[in-house]
């Protein structure tokens, strides 16, 4: 099967830190791939050089055979590359479905004359817009949120309003950094549920997070991290399994009883 993305040698140093060192791998189409380590493993600069807003040192990025490294955020976006963030980013002012709406603007038609005109066309454009919202807003379980501003939604809530928003833009590629963080066993469980319904319908996600209940429960395949390297990836169970990852989360046993 060809890859929707393939990373060769990719490296990020800050400072006299290195980040990320010489990563490669690939992302097959319509599955579940999670990226985990240890906290300061590079989870997050990877991720922020997958959607451009980190340009890598060396390495190569490729989308459905286009090369991004290097390139300006908003070509990742035009490619097909969605992505939700750890910290929340959404406009508190704006009803769900507004803040929805936002993420269509790479699919809708623009043009000052028509916004100025008030135009037939952009009349249906933005009803078109609307019910796409609706309807992405009802397959993240929000659909009685639509007319609510999202200063009074509850934080699961908008972990799912972002998801909603980065899907409007119609991606190729979904990029979820930790979006269980903060959640409470249900609000978790909806994370979990959501994930398993977008695979279903074939879209290809990127996992960053650290409750690994989710990340076994979800994923088709797992890619660890530890100190800006690839310490091993495979199939959930054999990670689980692997020596090298439960040592690089829980430490080595020592003989006096504690953990190196």
């Amino acid at each position: 099967m060809t890859s929707l993305l393939a990373v060769t040698n990719l490296s990020k140093a800050f400072g006299g830190v290195q980040a990320i060192d010489g990563v490669s791998f690939e992302i097959q189409p319509g599955a579940v791939h999670s990226i985990i380590g240890p906290n300061g493993a590079g989870k997050t600069t990877l991720l922020n050089m997958l959607t451009g807003i980190y340009v890598p040192d060396a390495g190569h990025l490729h989308l459905a055979g286009q090369q991004l490294a290097g390139q300006p955020t908003h070509r990742f976006a035009a490619a097909g590359i969605g992505r939700t963030f750890q910290n929340l980013q959404v406009f508190f002012n704006m009803t769900a479905l507004e803040n929805v709406m936002t993420g269509r603007h790479l699919r809708e038609p623009c043009s000052l004359l028509h916004a100025l005109l008030r135009t037939p066309a952009l009349v249906r454009a933005e009803a078109a817009c609307r019910e796409v919202a609706r309807r992405l807003l009802h397959l993240v379980g929000l659909a009685g949120y639509a007319a609510t501003l999202a200063d009074a939604m509850p934080y699961g809530a908008l972990k799912r309003l972002e998801i909603a928003r980065a899907l409007a833009a119609e991606p190729k590629l979904l990029l979820l950094d930790e979006p269980a963080a903060g959640l409470n066993h249900s609000e978790a469980r909806e994370i979990d549920v959501l994930i398993k319904k977008l695979a279903a319908d074939g879209m290809t996600v990127i996992l960053v997070e650290h409750n690994m209940k989710l990340v076994m429960g979800v994923s088709d395949h797992v890619l660890v991290l530890d100190h800006g390297k690839k310490l091993a990836e495979g199939a959930p169970a054999q990670i689980a399994h692997d020596p090298r990852v439960i040592e690089a989360y829980l430490g080595i046993e020592q003989e006096g009883g504690g953990r190196a």
